[in-house]
């Protein structure tokens, strides 16, 4: 067929790549899957054959404000279109359904909760639908965290409306996904599109920042030099807080802050400034994005480690939309690896989590409960977060032993499950009003058996001619039929417990499935690690990632060819020659060597300390310093060290593991030994960035050997050194007693322990874990109890600590209640108990 004619209605000449091939195999009537990337034109794939041939396209999206920008566009060019949500008022959304059906649209979009009005499901019935497109078809997965039970009874739904020939369309399908898509909608073996994910006009760039600050630093660097309008994504709110005052405090940029949590208008009012260039810079967690058409956005930071490539293509796509040069910029820092891990332990609960949440839900006589996540997590004292209770709560809900509700506008509701064609016939002859009230119940129910279906209390009381206490009387005993579930008006989010006869055995969970969909979402996080440590082309690494057939190098990335260089670069130091080369290639062997004698027993930081002779009390205990190869790089800066540790972990001759959860350390890799033992190597001088490689080639003096080997290489690995030292302690260095087992993770204190002896602060760890510094301190205190190590300067000063032991040393064993009512200034009595408690 020849589209010329209709893509000129959308102002086109030509396909994009992909694009022909899914409107082809549309127009041929199959169902299809279609995954393209955000901005890949995924909308043109059931518009235009809208357009191309008759009958009524449904649309179902989950953005109002997408649908909005979609008719709105489509409307300009005069294709008939139109939206039905709940933005709409009663009447307004009447005459389009009328409108609807007597045919006067090409395509409607709706929202998947519109589906669970009868009269609208009547009045698509009677409207010739030719196609459904599902937009976002992800959220369908039930175990994504997109999960909205409207869009997993989308296949219900197709099937009443006699299961019309459907598209389904997104941009982040993984492979299960995919199946759960296809079954839940029940496709017809669906024609499959993976196309469109080359985006020639990015340049997709990672730094590897030494720390924190200096990724503060880079970020604030980066705003600042580079105009027009950019979105910096974090992983959790407190995260974006802290970005927003920085940014503001730093630079002259107006910014502006978006999270899931925020009032709908507050969030409607961010999106329209920022659309429309009042704020040009927007810092927001992953909520912020979904339906963003900024054609014009010149760049994207993603702050912290995303937990997908799906995820991270999905929000770096959203830069460069007009076809012209875009820069996507990735900090990678190991640490961030742990938020996602935090979030996907949310994520997959524990069998014990979500036995915890059901009988705590049944022990409530109130029906329905009213608790937010937050009052359930702090009731039960569970070491997951809100995010976890709400899964636990999906979890439930889809066995069948609990419904989360929303308030519809004091709605009361109903659901019958009764298969039988007369349903007053159940009831006695004498009980009228039950009666009564059943008919009323039947004609408003109609065909929707097993749905809920809401109704007004007092439009239903004028209907069946009855007061609503007579009515609310008939329902207490209609309830007790198995089969009838009733719930009244409610003001705004809760549970109703539907089975509290059940046990938790009984529950149909399957905790195997859910075992194996963890695993892969630490396989994917692993994927995102490798991704950035890669030295190939990076979009070349997603292409082989996504299978996009059309995939090919993209001479734009920091590996191959972008103009502004970084710790993961591959960048050829092609000016350094003779004495110059030697001293990098000096200082790699040295890096290779002490990570070499540490046997794989301490992480980063403290190996950069050693190299560089630190005077840190850390590496006494450790014997570090009597490491041949303390010391060797004292003219360099930690920094610089650092730098060229984390170049040497790209290239994959050093790695960085955890032997224990949360304590990663650096050990060097087979290609590594084989380094210590070979010439020059100008393979390994081209992983050095050239910026990093001239420092070190100007600052060491110390002339290496004239074969340019480190005499490192040539010495026994197992001399005076850290090899056999018993109770290392990664975190403060010092020798302590040997502490308790590690404690389970469902320890209500698990998480906030486990972060602080990573090597977290205390800032950090409240955005991680989203609690204020009390709580933080009685989770320490837990620990401590527990018989776990807690480190003083975790949450002390230098100045406290100092004041602290002076104290205590002065007291001895006369310590009083009168002696502590006496300590130094800038000590409180709580920070005294955590000093005693803790192992100094």
């Amino acid at each position: 067929m020849i589209y010329q004619e209709f893509l000129a209605r959308f102002g086109l000449s030509e396909f994009r790549v992909g694009q022909r091939e899914v409107i082809d195999a549309v127009m041929a009537k199959r169902d299809c899957l279609c995954i393209m990337p955000t901005g890949g034109g995924k909308s043109l794939c059931f518009q235009l054959p809208a357009l191309a041939r008759t009958g009524l396209t449904i649309v179902i999206s989950p953005l109002i404000a997408l649908m909005k920008d979609q008719v709105d566009s489509l409307l300009k060019r005069k294709i008939p279109a139109t939206y039905i949500n709940s933005s709409l008022d009663s009447r307004e959304r009447s005459q389009r359904t009328q409108d609807m059906i007597r045919g006067d649209y090409a395509l409607v979009y709706i929202a998947p909760e519109r589906l669970r009005s009868s009269s609208f499901l009547e009045a698509i019935r009677q409207a010739n639908v030719t196609l459904l497109a599902i937009d976002e078809a992800h959220c369908i997965s039930q175990w994504g965290h997109d999960f909205r039970p409207d869009f997993a009874r989308l296949g219900k739904f197709r099937r009443r409306i006699g299961s019309p020939q459907t598209i389904a369309l997104t941009a982040t399908a993984t492979k299960t996904v995919r199946e759960d898509i296809s079954q839940v909608l029940e496709l017809d073996k669906p024609a499959t599109f993976v196309s469109g994910f080359t985006r020639e006009n990015l340049s997709l760039r990672v730094e590897v920042p030494a720390s924190n600050s200096e990724k503060d630093r880079r970020l604030v660097e980066y705003v600042t030099t580079h105009s027009g309008s950019g979105i910096v994504y974090a992983a959790t709110r407190k995260s974006c807080e802290h970005l927003v005052e920085l940014i503001q405090a730093s630079t002259k940029r107006a910014v502006a802050f978006y999270h899931a949590g925020m009032e709908p208008d507050e969030r409607r009012r961010i999106q329209e400034a920022f659309m429309s260039d009042q704020v040009p810079l927007i810092v927001a967690t992953n909520a912020f994005g979904m339906g963003i058409d900024k054609r014009e956005l010149r760049f994207v930071v993603h702050y912290n480690l995303p937990g997908s490539i799906e995820a991270y293509y999905q929000e770096a796509g959203r830069a460069g939309r007009d076809g012209q040069p875009a820069e996507c910029l990735l900090f990678y820092s190991y640490q961030d690896r742990f938020i996602q891990e935090f979030f996907i332990e949310n994520a997959y609960p524990t069998r014990q989590n979500v036995r915890d949440v059901f009988e705590f839900l049944k022990s409530f006589d109130v029906d329905p409960i009213e608790l937010t996540l937050q009052q359930i997590k702090e009731e039960l004292g569970v070491s997951i977060g809100t995010e976890g209770i709400r899964v636990c709560e999906a979890l439930l809900e889809k066995a069948g032993a609990i419904e989360r509700m929303d308030s519809q506008q004091n709605m009361a509701s109903i659901r019958i499950d009764l298969p039988h064609a007369n349903l007053p016939e159940l009831l006695p002859r004498d009980a009228r009003a039950q009666r009564t009230v059943m008919r009323g119940l039947e004609a408003l129910v109609g065909d929707l058996r097993g749905e809920r279906v809401y109704f007004s209390p007092s439009r239903f009381s004028e209907t069946v001619e009855m007061k609503w206490d007579a009515v609310t009387r008939a329902l207490r005993e209609l309830v007790k039929l198995e089969g009838v579930d009733y719930v009244p008006p409610f003001r705004g989010r809760a549970v109703h417990v539907m089975r509290r006869d059940w046990s938790f055995e009984q529950l149909q969970i399957d905790f195997e499935e859910l075992d194996r969909r963890k695993k892969c979402e630490y396989e994917k996080l692993e994927q995102v690690i490798r991704f950035v440590s890669s030295r190939r082309c990076r979009q070349l690494e997603i292409l082989e990632y996504f299978g996009d057939p059309q995939r090919r190098v993209c001479h734009k990335c920091d590996n191959c060819g972008g103009s502004e260089q970084s710790v993961a670069t591959s960048t050829p130091a092609k000016q350094l020659v003779g004495d110059e080369a030697r001293r990098v290639w000096y200082a790699v062997q040295v890096v290779l060597s002490g990570a070499a004698r540490t046997h794989g027993r301490i992480g980063k930081q403290l190996l950069v300390q050693m190299l560089t002779g630190s005077t840190s009390k850390k590496l006494v205990p450790l014997r570090l310093d009597r490491i041949p190869t303390f010391g060797r790089l004292k003219q360099l800066r930690q920094e610089s060290v650092t730098d060229l540790v984390s170049a040497l972990l790209v290239g994959g001759w050093l790695s960085q593991i955890e032997t224990t959860k949360f304590r990663p350390v650096i050990q060097i890799s087979d290609d590594g030994r084989k380094l210590l033992q070979s010439e020059l190597n100008p393979t390994v001088l081209a992983a050095v960035p050239t910026e990093l490689a001239m420092i070190i080639a100007t600052t060491l003096t110390d002339e290496p050997n004239s074969s340019g080997q480190s005499h490192e290489s040539h010495q026994s690995h197992d001399a005076d050194g850290i090899d056999g030292i018993d109770g290392i302690d990664g975190i403060d260095g010092t020798n302590q007693k040997k502490p308790a087992a590690e404690p389970a993770t469902n320890q209500p204190y698990y998480w906030t322990w486990k972060l602080f002896m990573d090597g977290y602060d205390e800032s950090q760890v409240q955005q991680i874990r989203q609690i204020d510094a009390a709580k933080i301190r009685a989770d320490l205190s837990a620990a401590a109890i527990d018989g776990q190590a807690i480190r003083a300067y975790w949450l002390l000063s230098s100045q406290q600590l100092s004041q602290l032991r002076q104290f205590v040393g002065e007291q001895g064993d006369r310590m009083t209640a009168k002696s502590v009512s006496e300590l130094p200034p800038g000590v409180s009595g709580p920070e005294l108990m955590y000093f005693l408690k803790s192992s100094r």
